[in-house]
């Protein structure tokens, strides 16, 4: 159960996300080979030209000898003539190959260039998908979590009744969950005047009594119209948590565990975000080359995750989304920038967010 997270996640992103150097491989080479054509098309254009010089010398001296011999010389003159002649058509067809092929051969690589720059693009979309792909299966995986355990008898009976013996069994119970889920930093049990009245790492997080109906998260979970219903909060720091990243998610606790019983309290379990996170976005395996900043952003461009660690939670990035899902450009610096929207996955509709690639130029 430890493993339900980050620790699964893992072999999913390196098993996906490999480097495709094989592509990179293949470009260059024909980069490498066009660049070879070309220079051989140039050099051998500029030996023809060489030799159809000394063709037009040597028909010169043959004019500058024939007019010298008079009328004996007139017939090779003529010839002279010829072999000038076919110098002068030499050459202009040695230019015209030479402006050709390296025209043609400029074409290619350029052509070669942006099949390469698409084919780079496209990959880091699939990247970013892969990144918000592995965090949506993840999370979708809290909001069952949570609704599984609302239902737990030591919870629903502390709710409905929180005595001291009752308040004991629960944070016991909470306890043991986390034991097997270590993906949690704490379970709170809250009451409806959004009292936490049991948590599972008492000893660790003295959160008993405080009270957090203002949050947004117990707003709208106080108001949910079923037990089949969660919240899922955006990523913050938890004050009462030491300040932790976490992610909310809540379900109502409800009379006799059933989904259409009336609300009794709220169970909310703080998913602990920084290191499940950080094992996603650093296991998409990218080129050194690629120099690759990789990102989960909020619907509102606010990090949630990055790959070396920085703007965490403070730095909102520039998308240019143009109305798409996903897709790739270059940014002003040149750097390629790749999203990639959240898909969801199964009941978990995703809250907006981005998986996002920064390549430097």
């Amino acid at each position: 159960m430890s493993a339900a997270l980050g620790l699964k996640a893992r072999p999913i992103a390196n098993g996906t996300a490999e480097p495709a150097d094989d592509d990179s491989d293949i470009s260059a080479l024909i980069n490498r080979l066009t660049a070879e054509v070309n220079q051989i098309a140039v050099d051998k254009t500029k030996s023809i030209q060489q030799i159809t010089n000394q063709m037009k010398m040597l028909a010169l001296n043959a004019l500058i000898e024939s007019s010298r011999a008079g009328a004996q010389g007139a017939g090779f003159a003529v010839v002279a003539q010829e072999v000038r002649g076919v110098g002068q058509q030499v050459e202009t067809i040695a230019r015209e190959l030479e402006t050709q092929l390296t025209k043609r051969t400029g074409d290619l690589v350029a052509s070669i260039e942006r099949m390469s720059q698409r084919s780079r693009g496209e990959r880091m979309v699939d990247l970013s998908l892969n990144a918000i792909e592995l965090i949506d299966r993840n999370l979708y995986e809290r909001t069952c979590d949570v609704r599984w355990w609302a239902t737990d008898s030591a919870v629903v009976d502390c709710a409905a009744s929180p005595s001291a013996a009752a308040v004991t069994h629960a944070s016991q119970r909470l306890g043991v969950i986390l034991g097997a889920y270590t993906v949690y930093l704490d379970l709170w049990l809250c009451d409806l005047d959004g009292n936490v009245i049991a948590n599972g790492r008492a000893d660790r997080f003295r959160v008993i009594g405080q009270n957090v109906a203002g949050t947004k998260w117990f707003r709208e979970a106080r108001s949910l119209r079923s037990g089949d219903d969660y919240v899922a909060g955006d990523v913050e720091t938890q004050p009462l948590l030491g300040n932790a990243q976490v992610a909310t998610y809540c379900a109502s606790v409800r009379a006799g565990g059933q989904a259409n019983g009336a609300p009794i309290g709220v169970l909310a379990i703080h998913f602990d975000w920084e290191p499940q996170a950080r094992a996603i976005v650093q296991g998409v395996r990218l080129g050194d080359a690629d120099k690759a900043r990789v990102l989960l952003v909020d619907s509102h461009l606010r990090v949630i995750a990055s790959s070396d660690g920085q703007g965490i939670l403070s730095e909102r990035i520039t998308l240019s989304l143009n109305g798409q899902r996903s897709g790739f450009y270059h940014d002003r610096s040149g750097a390629l920038v790749a999203f990639h929207a959240t898909l969801g996955y199964e009941t978990y509709r995703g809250l907006g967010w981005y998986g996002v690639i920064v390549c430097g130029p």
